[in-house]
């Protein structure tokens, strides 16, 4: 099961990205962690930070590799990440810092059968990556707007 724990992504440029996942208690993996005060597993905000790490190694190499994931090569790159736990608009409370290591690769690179898995995971991720711009563009267009009105 793949889970696509980015959801909007707030901010983009070359050295940072800013996602957000928005966590309800109707998922399934809280009602069993902590049930009177759940907590999102820390596997999972692991996940989350190297699913926002990919995208930017997506964004920077114009999706030059299908797969990102924890470092067992030499290529790659090099990520701190810090999460936070938002109960309000201003209010936001560290919940997590880590760095992650991620390798970089096209899986036919140790297989060449797998070429065309490659293909197919490149589409994907760009049109995952479309979606998620979608929520770039639109913070973009608030942001703007809110400027107008307190100008």
């Amino acid at each position: 099961m793949k889970f696509n724990l980015v959801d909007k992504i707030e901010h983009l440029s070359d050295q940072k990205i800013v996602t957000v996942k928005y966590v309800s208690l109707a998922e399934e993996y809280l009602a069993d962690h902590f049930p009177t005060f759940p907590v999102l597993p820390g596997v999972m905000m692991l996940e989350a930070a190297t699913q926002s790490a990919a995208w930017l190694l997506h964004h920077r190499s114009n999706f030059r590799c299908s797969m990102a994931v924890l470092k067992e090569t030499e290529t790659g790159g090099s990520f701190k990440a810090t999460g936070y736990v938002a109960s309000g608009a201003a209010n936001a409370a560290q919940a997590v810092q880590m760095r992650l290591d991620l390798s970089y690769f096209n899986l036919a690179e140790k297989n060449p059968e797998l070429a065309e898995i490659d293909r197919r995971l490149a589409e994907h991720n760009r049109q995952r990556w479309e979606v998620l711009r979608l929520s770039l563009k639109e913070n973009s267009e608030i942001g703007a707007k809110s400027s107008e009105r307190s100008l």
